[in-house]
């Protein structure tokens, strides 16, 4: 896959932050060191000291490298549907399938529809065996564990994640599942690493109304413009930059 496009995956993942300050909010607040008196982000990214700097970007690490591990064993695995189905066939039914995706995930990120919610019930039992060890890296009190925990947070049920999952399983091969998971992490990093200095200032802000539907609406259009495109053929544009392309390109 080329980095124009895996440039959607991250724009997804940067849109779709607004719904990962919700999941992993609680976390995130926790390693909050923003001084109440210095509103501004340039003035608190000054003042945070850099071991604690370290932790924020440790767990950020672990949480990013649980989804592209994750992406890399459901590409590996649909390797083999597309040597069964034919790579054409196989194209076609996942760029439908992945535009599909990001229409629900849009309507997700919105609150119009919460269907989505319900898968992530199927990573519950996961989660309920991977959540004890969690108690065991407390105190949070060094990058190593931080990295651990972030980790295990990375396998959080999240309809979300999800989505973009599907995506990087249809791509046919672990590398390219690995890259989509990886570009789609790096997209939720920059609110992430703000909020786990802003802690629940940045909280409040995008969790409001406007933002969320801002951001579903603008997933929802990506996803909508990839359906087109796929209905009417896929002629090379500046879209490639909003659309997901073909699986395997």
């Amino acid at each position: 896959m080329t980095a124009l496009s895996l440039l959607p995956f991250f724009v997804i993942g940067l849109l779709g932050s607004v719904h990962c300050v919700g999941m992993c909010g609680g976390i995130v607040t926790a390693l909050s060191v923003a001084p109440a008196a210095r509103p501004f982000p340039v003035a608190v990214m000054a003042a945070v000291p850099a071991d604690r700097m370290v932790r924020v970007l440790s767990y950020n690490a672990g949480r990013i490298g649980s989804y592209a591990l994750a992406g890399a064993v459901l590409g590996g695995v649909a390797n083999g549907a597309r040597m069964l189905t034919g790579l054409a066939t196989f194209q076609l039914a996942g760029l439908w399938l992945a535009n599909l995706m990001l229409v629900v995930l849009g309507l997700y990120l919105m609150g119009a529809w919460q269907g989505l919610a319900r898968v992530e019930s199927l990573g519950q039992s996961l989660w309920k065996s991977l959540q004890p060890l969690t108690r065991h890296l407390l105190p949070l009190d060094s990058p190593l564990k931080m990295f651990a925990m972030g980790s295990l947070w990375g396998w959080l049920p999240c309809g979300m994640v999800y989505s973009v999952l599907l995506t990087a399983m249809l791509t046919g091969s672990a590398l390219s599942g690995a890259s989509v998971m990886l570009a789609f992490g790096l997209g939720t990093l920059p609110t992430l690493l703000v909020m786990g200095v802003l802690g629940a200032q940045l909280r409040v802000v995008m969790q409001k109304p406007a933002v969320r539907i801002g951001s579903g609406l603008l997933v929802l259009t990506f996803g909508l413009l990839g359906i087109w495109r796929a209905a009417h053929g896929m002629p090379g544009s500046w879209l490639d930059a909003v659309c997901i392309t073909p699986m395997g390109s």
